[in-house]
């Protein structure tokens, strides 16, 4: 089967991006990695091992915020491009995202008095509020790139640039955090939560600072005039083959990775009886990941796009294997392989989201700009990828009859719970990343790198 091209203008015709204002705009991602971070990687330990909250009913706390996210991201997606088409830009919506750094605050600061049912209740409408907000943030924010007039290896170069930021936000977090709460007292996360809150109004102010002087740089794609429904839009993206089988590869891969935030604390914990290994795997994840994002762009100016991601995506499916043996590796063989992982982690992140403005610019191509709609399924499907991965280790640490606990207090853990906890971290990523390279195959809107 022939690939298809994604057309590319002449060299010295399309604008190219300022570094200075690609850092501005990339800065956004350093707030977007706290809270793709923190709820997901500490989340559902702090509701298992400091309120109480049985491992089923923490899986659904997880779950159920991010259901609604499913509904609203595709509302937002139309509701950007409205804005877009009367305004010229998106900027009303991600500056209303600034208030997310309220629900990061109030997430972590559960109530004294409140645990099991009713701490879960309060942590789940939080979560609803900040994820609301999220997407306000994020659905403007990541259309930004298809908005630009740029061709396309100028759009990876974008990403790329974010993705740098975007990790090193999810670096900060991912190591501090755990840090700053390693005791599992209340007061210990309600202190951390309101350090990365402040952190992230400052990030999104950038931001919104960056978004402005790109689009003013480089052009703006403005959405095509005739006036969309929710419907329509969804309806568009999901005939468009190439962007549907990027999604559903994306699907997998972030039920993968979002599984694998979430189960380090207790692959940490209970394999090798260390919790404050968390710091040093999460640091061991990201810190690769934050250089390997040039590494990547030169690969995919070699090879394209597809190959490189085809390859990363192997590598993970791998690395999650490996883990089962960890205890009998040791501690510095656990961590080259977390290493692998971080660097194709990084890859994954890289090529998937520079791949959807080639989408929109073929859509466009063929008469139908609606930027923002593509990004509102995609940034859906980032969110039910975030959702699910937590939700199936809670399932799997369920079944298995984990047991849960409050303010950190030790408890024995029955063997199948252990078995459970190992199988839900190694074997079953193994198999969910399986299924995205699957439909990454299927994926042909690619072309070979300029020589």
């Amino acid at each position: 089967m022939s690939a298809q091209s994604v057309a590319a203008a002449p060299a010295g015709v399309e604008p190219r991006a300022r570094t200075g204002d690609l850092v501005a705009y990339a800065t956004g991602s350093l707030g977007m990695g706290v809270w793709v971070t923190v709820p997901g990687l500490l989340l559902l330990y702090f509701l298992t091992h400091t309120l109480g909250v049985s491992a089923s009913l923490a899986g659904l706390v997880m779950l159920v915020p991010k259901i609604v996210d499913v509904l609203v991201h595709p509302l937002l997606g139309t509701l950007s491009d409205r804005e877009a088409r009367r305004r010229g830009h998106r900027r009303g919506m991600l500056q209303t995202g600034l208030l997310l750094a309220v629900a990061m605050a109030a997430l972590f600061t559960v109530p004294a008095g409140l645990s099991g049912p009713a701490a879960a209740l309060w942590a789940g409408a939080w979560f609803i509020v900040g994820n609301t907000l999220f997407a306000c943030f994020q659905v403007p924010y990541l259309t930004t790139p298809s908005d630009l007039r740029v061709g396309y290896h100028e759009r990876t170069r974008v990403f790329m640039v974010r993705m740098l930021l975007l990790t090193l936000g999810l670096l900060a977090a991912g190591v501090a955090a755990p840090a700053m709460v390693e005791s599992g007292a209340r007061a210990d996360y309600s202190r951390m939560a309101v350090i990365m809150a402040l952190f992230m109004i400052v990030s999104g102010i950038v931001a919104v600072s960056g978004v402005r002087r790109l689009t003013a740089r480089c052009g703006f794609r403005t959405p095509d005039d005739a006036a969309h429904r929710v419907l329509g839009d969804l309806r568009l993206t999901w005939r468009d083959r190439e962007f549907r089988m990027l999604v559903l590869s994306y699907l997998f891969t972030g039920v993968t990775t979002h599984l694998f935030l979430a189960a380090v604390p207790f692959y940490t914990e209970y394999v090798f009886h260390d919790a404050g290994l968390t710091a040093v795997l999460m640091g061991a994840f990201l810190g690769p990941a934050a250089i390997a994002g040039p590494v990547w762009m030169r690969v995919s100016r070699r090879t394209g796009k597809q190959p490189a991601m085809l390859a990363c995506q192997a590598v993970f499916a791998v690395g999650s294997l490996a883990l089962w043996v960890g205890e009998a590796l040791g501690v510095a063989l656990t961590v080259a392989v977390v290493v692998a992982m971080g660097i194709a982690f990084a890859g994954l992140q890289l090529f998937a989201f520079s791949m959807v403005p080639d989408v929109v610019a073929a859509a466009e191509e063929r008469g139908s700009a609606r930027a923002g709609a593509y990004t509102g399924v995609w940034t859906a499907t980032d969110a039910t990828g975030a959702a699910v991965g937590p939700y199936i280790y809670s399932g799997v640490l369920a079944l298995g009859g984990f047991v849960s606990t409050t303010e950190g207090a030790a408890v024995t853990q029955t063997d199948s719970a252990l078995l459970a906890l190992l199988v839900g971290f190694t074997v079953v990523p193994a198999v969910l990343m399986a299924a995205a390279l699957f439909f990454q195959t299927r994926y042909r809107l690619d072309r070979k790198a300029a020589s």
